[in-house]
């Protein structure tokens, strides 16, 4: 009888657990999906007038530029700054990067398209001032403290980058980086040659 009794308090304790956790993960997912949506609609507005305008009153970050990559339907807002609060809920654009662009995200989230990205790639990138096309020239992996390779001096050119190994299970040794440089002839559409082959070394 005790025994009984004690079974059945536990399953209703495990059950309220499992209810708890459950309730947490719905709501966790139901925020993530407004803050989207108000990433979004700053976005726009940022676009429309060139200010900076933050998602919501306490943030302190806000949408600066639209990438794409069309080959693997990509489009995501970039936020200002790459550290670890403004990566939880997007493509970060670090300051300091001289004429080049560096763009981080966490590899098992908004920055997990870079393992399928290709030699060749077109990537695009829209401020409020222009929208720039770059091609994918180089991937590869890196030591988390070359960070000479981020700046590359008088040349326009996209880096985007994020941990690897790519697998979130593993831990984070080093550094992929995808190298893009301004493409000569402006465009929508690129068709990805037989030739080019993915590069990381």
């Amino acid at each position: 009888m005790r025994l009984r009794t004690s079974l059945r308090l536990l399953a209703a304790g495990l059950l309220c657990i499992a209810a708890v956790l459950f309730g947490e993960a719905i709501w966790m997912r139901s925020k993530a999906a407004v803050a989207l949506v108000l990433i979004e609609r700053s976005l726009e507005r940022t676009l429309d007038d060139g200010r900076p305008h933050p998602p919501w009153a306490w943030a302190d970050f806000h949408p600066v530029a639209r990438l794409r990559v069309p080959r693997l339907g990509i489009d995501q807002p970039v936020l200002s700054g790459a550290t670890g609060a403004t990566m939880a809920f997007g493509l970060g654009q670090a300051p300091g990067t001289g004429t080049g662009t560096v763009i981080a995200g966490h590899r098992d989230t908004w920055a997990a398209f870079l393992r399928d990205l290709r030699v060749g790639d077109q990537v695009v990138l829209e401020d409020a001032d222009r929208e720039r096309t770059y091609r994918v020239t180089e991937i590869r992996v890196v030591a988390p403290d070359a960070i000479e390779v981020l700046f590359p001096g008088a040349e326009d050119r996209l880096t985007l980058v994020t941990c690897w190994p790519f697998s979130g299970l593993a831990r984070a040794r080093q550094r992929v980086l995808v190298s893009c440089t301004r493409a000569q002839v402006e465009s929508t559409t690129f068709s990805q040659p037989s030739s080019l082959r993915r590069n990381i070394s």
